[in-house]
């Protein structure tokens, strides 16, 4: 056995893809060369690297890619040492963890000479085939692919057979004609070398693994024992590669002969055209005349059909193929799209649009007011700007879907923007056409797809409107939201002026604070304020709980929800102004019901406030109660939240001391501390009105606190409810049961106006309240709240603080009076 030589193949492959071709390095081999220099200390069992879309022969060496996990976990294995391993070939590439099945009968032991790692964790190995075997079994699945093998011997034939020396010659030649029809790189070096190849084995293995594309057909060879049965195989598949690439050079030619002959034409033809397109020819005829048919129906100003004529003749001057062709053809169909001058018919059946607002939405009286007038005066009038209304109030409260309900009662389209988190201006009024990719803004863009230019348009969120280096998009809104402007509206990319006066736009905000003030004055502002608890109840017998019902595949005549059990859930799982919790609950509720039903249980003839603990878990909210008025100086208040009214306890509590130190406590804001000092001021000034002695100012110490510390709290409204409890305090008189008051408070003893009258109204009715103190302006506030939700509760109107503490507070003095 004569030392190996390291010969090198023309590709290499990776276990997942083929790589790029390599020029070959070759290298002579002996006659007697068979490449098994070590086989005999070969174990029977060996571990298996299964490879795809290559197969390796006797001889030849290969880098190899290896990626998947068993592969890199094999040559890990392996360590620094130059070990033996069978390649096998996958039948199906696209299989990714390889069984016995999965790899072909015959592989071949490669020694492995050098392993480098490349990057993007993947590890180049440099293999040279020695030996065929067959694989009997896997014996090893993890952490790598071992299996039984046995050894198989090539059938060489006799030194004296000319005919294998004339096959062996054959296959030169075709190896060195496909070689030099390829025109593939170095070949004439390559050629050189496979004639001074003198090894057969080496020379029919060499072509088998390089010159043929087909995998099966490279297995088919190596599964031959006999090497002049693979020799005649081999000459086959080459010659039938060799015909296949002639045929190709073939049809090369004569496509280029029958452009020679037949459209000599054709090439005058297109010469003639490219100087008519640089004389301003005519071009891309069928799309012109798309354009020339669209223009045709369009209804627009006279002065929008003269720039479309104008910049139509420019697209025509233009080469498809050039870049400016498709900028422009952009540009004329963002023209012709536009519904310049389209408007839908409005509906002027006042009692429809009452229909659809009150089938969609409950309550809302102010919004719903708000449209139909609008309605009335276009019925009228025939014609007239639309309005540019806000809604604003907490989340959940319907701001967004009136808007649908609008659109369909006025019989217009409906469009929706959401702006949250928009800073950049030109997505209101476009890009300029000089950049790249302009396109016109979201205004447009959304009436182009409205296709009438009198929609129901919704801006949502626009209190979130933000502003960065690129343009404060809130000061873009202006231009569309200002009635005097909007007429002539100006986008950067279509630039030319665009009516938006018919379009109705309603704009949706959370809170008003963060919108500009130029911004606000030019909408009408309408309140959309928090549900009261009958509201609530309407709104899920009547939306909510058919909704949830159809969603979660209930009948709703199974589903039977009593208003008790409403209220209960929202009282004792809910806190909020709006439904969108409520919403929530409903379908958790429904979730539980279902289930009930897929397990074919018998479902509830009705769901009882006792059974929600089972539905919804244990209570999460608890609403305050009046507690009594046992102890001198504790008064209930009323106070306004985003989650609707609550009532709220002021404490009063005097401690022997010098000076009389005022301390406040329960997380109060600036207004609120100055509230309750304002109310000792003017106790300490009017202190005979109240039969208060001097002497107890400055002996004693006053704290006033409101329970519920972690929760800040601000505001005027409870100025007099401080008055109220510091009087008490001093006095040691019992405050009315069951009465509640708020109000602002004066230096001057005077009671101002306050708001959020309606949802404290609903909270002291829900705490068992019977009797409340207001100013006498908030009046008005209470004449717009419906007469059913003000039942059991007594008025009184007061101008000043002398009436509120006579209706407050009782001759009768506390049990145990400090003095």
């Amino acid at each position: 056995m004569k030392s190996k030589k390291k010969i090198f193949s023309a590709s290499s492959f990776i276990a997942d893809e083929p790589m790029d071709i390599v020029i070959p390095i070759l290298t002579n081999c002996d006659n007697d060369e068979d490449f098994t220099e070590g086989i005999d200390k070969l174990e029977s069992e060996v571990p298996i690297l299964p490879l795809r879309n290559m197969v390796l022969f006797p001889g030849v060496a290969l880098p190899v890619m290896v990626g998947r996990t068993k592969s890199m976990n094999l040559i890990k294995d392996m360590g620094s040492s130059k070990s033996m391993i069978g390649v096998v070939c996958q039948r199906d590439m696209s299989v990714e963890d390889p069984n016995k099945d999965d790899l072909y009968p015959i592989g071949v032991i490669a020694d492995v000479l050098k392993v480098m790692d490349v990057s993007d964790g993947m590890t180049t190995v440099l293999l040279q085939g020695k030996k065929r075997f067959e694989l009997n079994e896997l014996v090893q699945d993890e952490p790598f692919l071992k299996g039984r093998i046995t050894l198989l011997d090539e059938h060489f034939p006799a030194k004296s057979d000319k005919e294998f020396k004339a096959l062996l010659s054959n296959v030169k030649d075709l190896m060195i004609k496909i070689l030099m029809a390829t025109n593939e790189l170095g070949q004439r070096e390559m050629a050189y070398a496979i004639r001074n190849i003198n090894n057969a084995l080496y020379l029919i293995n060499y072509a088998s693994a390089n010159l043929l594309n087909d995998v099966a057909n490279k297995q088919l060879l190596l599964m031959m024992d006999s090497l002049k049965e693979r020799a005649y195989k081999l000459l086959t598949l080459l010659n039938r590669e060799f015909q296949l690439i002639e045929l190709k050079a073939s049809i090369q030619m004569k496509t280029q002969e029958d452009i020679d002959k037949q459209q000599k034409e054709y090439f005058l033809q297109q010469q003639i055209k490219t100087i008519q397109e640089e004389l301003g020819g005519s071009v891309n005829d069928r799309d012109v005349q798309e354009l020339k048919d669209k223009a045709a129906d369009k209804i627009w100003p006279q002065a929008v059909a003269e720039i479309f004529d104008k910049e139509l003749h420019k697209l025509q001057r233009l080469h498809p193929q050039s870049p400016d062709y498709s900028v422009q053809m952009q540009y004329v169909q963002t023209i012709v799209g536009l519904p310049w001058e389209t408007y839908s018919t409005d509906n002027f059946n006042l009692n429809h649009a009452r229909r659809v607002l009150d089938r969609d939405h409950y309550g809302l009286e102010k919004v719903k007011e708000r449209i139909i007038e609008h309605l009335a005066v276009l019925k009228l009038k025939k014609d007239m700007k639309s309005p540019i209304i806000c809604l604003y109030g907490p989340p959940g409260v319907g701001k967004t879907s009136l808007g649908r309900s609008i659109a369909e009662a006025l019989g217009r389209k409906y469009v929706r923007v959401s702006l949250g988190g928009l800073h950049d201006e030109a997505e209101i009024r476009g890009h300029r056409r000089t950049y790249i990719g302009a396109m016109c803004g979201r205004i447009l863009k959304n009436i182009q797809k409205a296709g009438t230019s009198n929609p129901v348009f919704i801006l949502d969120e626009i209190d979130k409107v933000s502003s960065d280096f690129k343009g404060d998009p809130a000061a873009a809104l202006l231009e569309v939201l200002d009635p005097e402007q909007n007429s002539a509206f100006h986008d950067n990319y279509l630039d030319m002026d665009y009516d938006l006066s018919h379009v109705m736009f309603i704009a949706t905000a959370n809170n008003l604070n963060t919108i500009s003030q130029p911004l606000l004055d030019r909408m009408e502002l309408i309140e959309v304020s928090g549900y009261i608890q009958e509201e609530k109840v309407e709104i899920a017998s009547k939306h909510l709980i058919p909704k949830e019902a159809e969603i979660h595949g209930l009948n709703k005549k199974e589903v039977k929800l009593p208003k008790k059990t409403i209220q209960a859930i929202i009282e004792s799982y809910t806190r909020e102004s709006g439904v969108r919790e409520l919403d929530k609950k409903i379908a958790k509720l429904m979730r539980k019901l279902a289930y009930k039903k897929a397990s074919d249980e018998v479902l509830p003839a009705q769901i009882k406030p006792e059974d929600l603990h089972d539905y919804l878990g244990p209570i999460e909210y608890t609403r305050d109660k009046y507690q009594g008025n046992d102890y001198a100086g504790v008064v209930t208040g009323l106070a306004w939240t985003a989650v609707g009214g609550e009532i709220l306890f002021v404490e009063t509590s005097l401690s022997k001391g010098k000076g009389g130190k005022l301390t406040l406590t329960g997380n109060l804001g600036d207004v609120m501390k100055e509230s309750a000092m304002l109310a000792l001021e003017y106790i300490h000034a009017h202190a005979p009105l109240f039969g208060i002695a001097e002497d107890l100012f400055d002996n004693w110490n006053v704290h006033v606190h409101v329970p519920e510390g972690a929760i800040p709290k601000d505001g005027p409204s409870a100025g007099i409810t401080m008055v109220t409890s510091l009087v008490s305090a001093f006095t040691q008189r019992k405050v009315k049961s069951n009465l509640a008051m708020t109000g602002e408070i004066t230096l001057r003893g005077k009671v101002l106006p306050v708001g959020g009258i309606r949802e404290k109204i609903l909270a002291a009715k829900r705490a068992g309240i019977n009797e409340i103190i207001l100013c006498k302006e908030n009046q008005k506030d209470i004449d717009e709240i419906k007469p059913e939700y003000l039942k059991g509760v007594t008025f009184h109107y007061v101008s000043d603080i002398q009436e509120v503490i006579k209706l407050a507070l009782l001759d009768e003095k506390v049990a145990n009076p400090l003095f």
